[in-house]
C-alpha cells in the first residue's frame, strides 16, 4: 500500500461529526401527534385550496347565485375559524406542540398567503380583461407585484412569528407586525362587500392591489397588533368593549354581514397603525430641545448639524 493511499476502513467509517447529526436527527423524529388539531389545521388549509379552486373559475354568477369570489373568500373566513379553534383545542388539551406549530404556519401560508392574493390577482384581472399570458402593460404588472409582494410577506411574517413565539400564552398580549389572518381578512372582506353589496362599484375592485399591498406592509412593520382574545374578550374589560362587540353582531345579524366584516377587519388593522402615526408625530413635537442645563458641567452646545 502506497504511503498516501487511505485504509479502506478510514472510508467506510463516517465522520464523528455526521454521527452525531444522524442521531439528533433520529432524536426528533415524529412518533405521536394529537389527532383533533391537527384535523382542524389540515381544514384550514383546505378550506384555502377550495377558496382558490372557486376564483380560479372566472365565470360571472347567474342572477339570484352568489359570486365565485364571494364564496371563496368565506371559504378563507372559515379558514380563519378553524385556524382559531385549533390552537385553542390544543391549548386546552395541553398538546401544543412544534410539530402542531409548523403545521399551522404551512396551512396559513396556503389560506392567509397564496389564497387572498389569487382571489385578488383573478378579480382585478378578470375585471379589467386582461388577457396577457404573463406580464402586460403597467398595471397589470402592478397588480402582479401587489400579489407576490403580499405572498412573501406573509411567510416573513410566519416565519418571524415562529422564531419569535413564546410557549407562554399569557404573553401573547400583542404581536409585532399585522397577523396574516387579519391582513387576509381585509382583503376579502372588501372583494365580498364589493361582490354581494356594491357589484357595480368597479372603484373598490382597481383599489384592491392598493390595499393588498398596504396589507403586506403592515404585516412586516413593526406595529403592535393587540392579540384579540387576550385583550379585549378574556378577564373583565370595560363596558365599551361589550357595546363595540354587540354593534357588530347586530350588523351582521341584520343581514349586512359584508359591512360588519369590512369594519372588523379594516377597524382592527387600520386602528394600531393610526395610534403609531399619531405616537410618532406628537412624540417628535413634545421632544424637549437640548438646553445648556441638560449638558455636563463645563460643557458648551456644539454647532447644529443636519445629516
Amino acid at each position: 500500500m502506497s504511503r498516501f493511499q487511505i485504509p479502506d476502513h478510514r472510508l467506510s467509517r463516517p465522520r464523528p461529526h455526521k454521527r452525531r447529526l444522524f442521531r439528533r436527527v433520529r432524536k426528533r423524529r415524529v412518533k405521536y401527534i394529537t389527532i383533533l388539531p391537527s384535523l382542524i389545521t389540515i381544514f384550514n388549509g383546505a378550506f384555502g385550496f377550495i377558496a382558490i379552486a372557486l376564483a380560479s373559475k372566472e365565470m360571472p354568477p347567474e342572477p339570484g347565485h352568489w359570486s365565485y369570489f364571494a364564496v371563496a373568500g368565506y371559504m378563507v373566513l372559515l379558514a380563519m375559524f378553524a385556524d382559531m379553534l385549533d390552537g385553542r383545542l390544543a391549548r386546552m388539551s395541553q398538546s401544543t406542540s412544534s410539530f402542531g406549530g409548523q403545521l399551522d404556519s404551512l396551512c396559513d401560508m396556503v389560506s392567509f398567503g397564496i389564497a387572498p392574493a389569487f382571489i385578488m390577482f383573478k378579480l382585478v384581472e378578470y375585471k379589467l380583461e386582461l388577457s396577457t399570458v404573463l406580464i402586460g402593460g403597467f398595471l397589470h404588472r402592478f397588480i402582479w407585484l401587489a400579489a407576490l409582494a403580499y405572498i412573501a410577506c406573509t411567510a416573513i411574517r410566519l416565519a418571524r412569528f415562529n422564531v419569535e413565539n413564546e410557549e407562554n400564552e399569557a404573553a401573547h398580549m400583542s404581536f409585532v407586525g399585522l397577523p396574516s389572518p387579519a391582513a387576509a381578512g381585509v382583503v376579502v372582506s372588501l372583494i365580498i362587500f364589493q361582490q354581494d353589496e356594491v357589484p357595480a362599484f368597479d372603484v373598490l375592485i382597481y383599489l384592491l392591489p392598493f390595499f393588498t399591498l398596504g396589507m403586506a406592509l403592515l404585516m412586516v412593520s413593526q406595529i403592535r397588533y393587540p392579540h384579540l382574545l387576550n385583550v379585549y374578550l378574556a378577564g373583565k374589560k370595560p363596558f365599551a368593549y361589550l357595546i363595540r362587540i354587540l354593534f357588530l353582531l347586530g350588523l351582521a345579524v341584520c343581514n349586512n354581514l359584508p359591512i360588519a366584516l369590512v369594519l372588523a377587519f379594516g377597524g382592527f388593522a387600520g386602528g394600531s397603525l393610526v395610534k403609531w402615526l399619531y405616537s410618532a408625530v406628537m412624540g417628535r413635537r413634545t421632544r424637549p430641545a437640548l438646553t445648556t442645563a441638560d449638558l455636563a458641567p463645563g460643557t458648551e452646545p456644539g454647532p447644529v448639524t443636519h445629516h
